[in-house]
């Protein structure tokens, strides 16, 4: 529910109990709300952009903290590549998760909302896998 709903909503049900006899807004009546409209197939809005960049950040997070596990290349390459990965999934977990707060809509609406759960799912892949080759590459050393 959107803060102006909400507001409305509110002041409507105080008006109301006051008992002032004012009449309800036609804009707080739920049959008269606008309908959140689908994206097309081919628009790319910023919640799409926003959700893709997140997405495809958490998965370069991903191999690079994939490519740290499996090739240490000493404990300092290690650690800067993990701390690399975990930086890359915190930033995709960030850009998920604000474009999820702020999609209209749900899932299959176009607004990115699909895109933002696989950023936050990818970031906090990153995060760990970064977080655990940090861990060995601190033991390794």
């Amino acid at each position: 529910m959107s803060a102006r709903r909400l507001f409305v909503a509110a002041s409507a049900a105080m008006l109301g109990g006051l008992g002032l006899g004012l009449a309800v807004p036609a804009a707080a009546h739920a049959s008269v709300q606008p309908v959140a409209v689908a994206a097309g197939v081919y628009d790319f809005s910023l919640g799409r952009l926003g959700a893709t960049t997140g997405g495809l950040l958490g998965l370069v997070g991903v191999v690079i903290a994939v490519v740290a596990l499996v090739r240490p290349a000493g404990p300092l390459a290690t650690a800067r590549r993990s701390r690399t990965a975990m930086t890359a999934g915190l930033i995709a977990m960030a850009l998920g998760g604000l474009v999820a707060a702020t999609a209209e809509g749900g899932l299959g609406t176009g607004n990115g909302l699909g895109g933002a759960y696989v950023a936050l799912l990818l970031g906090l892949i990153s995060t760990a896998l970064g977080g655990l080759a940090l861990t060995r590459s601190r033991h390794a050393g």
